[in-house]
C-alpha cells in the first residue's frame, strides 16, 4: 500500500503547478513568453520623457543611442551570468532575451543633450526641447533722402 501512496504523491508538485499555472490559464502561447516592457512617453514644457518599465534590469542591460540623426534606439539584452549558480526553473515567465524599440525624435529636441538614467526599475530618457527664442521685431529709423 505504501508504494502506491508514494507513487500517487510523487508528482504532486508539477500537477499543482500545472493546474494553477498552465498555459490555458495565463493564455501564454509557446514563443510568446517574451514580454515587451511597458513604455510611457510624456511631453512637458521643457522636454519629452520616455519611461520604460524594466524591473530586475540594470543600466548595464541597456543600450540607448541615436541612429540616422532622428531615431532614438532603446535596446535591452539580459544575459545570464555564468558565474551564478544554475537554477532549475519549474516555470519561468519573466525573462527578457532581447528587446529593441525605435522612436522618431521630434525636430524640436536637442539631440546632443539627450540623457538616460535607470532608477527603481524604470529607465527614464530625457529629450530636452530646443529653447525657442522669441525675436522682437527690430525697430530702426530709416532716413528719407
Amino acid at each position: 500500500m505504501l508504494p502506491q501512496i508514494y507513487k500517487h504523491n510523487q508528482g504532486w508538485l508539477p500537477n499543482v503547478f500545472d493546474d494553477l499555472f498552465n498555459d490555458d490559464f495565463f493564455a501564454v502561447t509557446p514563443g510568446r513568453q517574451f514580454a515587451s516592457p511597458a513604455v510611457n512617453v510624456i511631453e512637458n514644457e521643457k522636454d519629452y520623457q520616455v519611461e520604460l518599465a524594466a524591473p530586475g534590469m540594470t543600466k548595464k542591460d541597456f543600450q540607448v543611442h541615436i541612429e540616422n540623426d532622428n531615431e532614438l534606439v532603446i535596446a535591452l539584452e539580459k544575459k545570464e551570468d555564468d558565474k551564478k549558480e544554475k537554477k532549475n526553473y519549474l516555470r519561468r515567465e519573466f525573462s527578457y532575451a532581447s528587446y529593441r524599440q525605435v522612436f522618431i525624435v521630434p525636430e524640436d529636441v536637442e539631440a546632443e543633450k539627450i540623457s538616460a538614467a535607470m532608477t527603481d526599475g524604470i529607465l527614464r530618457i530625457t529629450l530636452p526641447k530646443k529653447e525657442v527664442s522669441v525675436k522682437t521685431p527690430a525697430k530702426r529709423q530709416i532716413e528719407v533722402c
